[in-house]
């Protein structure tokens, strides 16, 4: 199987004409796109999100919770086929395009090591909420890339990201702050 190639982006997420393959985008920290999908309920006055635990197998943050769903916008592609592909591959979500909000963006750049090799990521992420009803027992997980999901208490969710932050998560701040402010202002969920 052929390696993902990404577009390399400028600081606005735009494509420049270049690519670059999965392998080099984090091993030397060139600029790419993320879809990040937060799927966010009400329950009984509280605002939740739905949480990945990642897989043990993943190149970064194996066996943290995470996004609701998210991945790697692929060469070519554009930023909402790739949240809708990412939630249907990932949950079973079989979404709409309007049943996505588009909520902003954000920068992640960072460096660690994970299995005994460093990790350099620079990318620009593109929010999505989708406040569908979800049934996580009917979810069809791929197992591949994470092992389970939890629904949880979004406000707790930010107060454990927060420094110093619960090392059960790798929510990055960035999408977390947004779909907060977006959670905190929407009248669907």
């Amino acid at each position: 199987m052929a390696e993902e190639l990404f577009d390399i982006v400028d600081e606005n997420g735009n494509p420049t004409g270049e690519t670059v393959s999965r392998s080099e985008a984090h091993a030397k920290g060139i600029r790419h796109r993320t879809a990040h999908i937060w799927v966010v309920r009400d329950n009984e006055g509280k605002k939740e999100v739905l949480l990945q635990k990642r897989a043990l197998n993943k190149d970064s943050f194996p066996g943290k919770y995470d996004t609701s769903s998210a991945g790697h916008i692929q060469a070519g592609d554009e930023p909402l086929e790739s949240a809708l592909r990412e939630l249907s591959e990932e949950l079973g979500i079989e979404a709409l395009a309007e049943q996505l909000h588009f909520v902003g963006t954000f920068f992640i750049g960072f460096e660690k090591e994970f299995h005994g090799k460093m990790f350099k990521d620079s990318e620009i992420a593109f929010v999505y909420a989708y406040e569908e009803n979800v049934d996580i027992s009917k979810l069809l997980i791929q197992k591949e890339e994470l092992e389970s999901v939890e629904w949880f208490d979004l406000e707790e969710v930010y107060k454990a990201c927060l420094p110093p932050r619960d090392d059960r998560f790798c929510v990055p701040m960035g999408g977390l702050e947004m779909i907060r402010k977006y959670a905190a202002g929407s009248n669907r969920i």
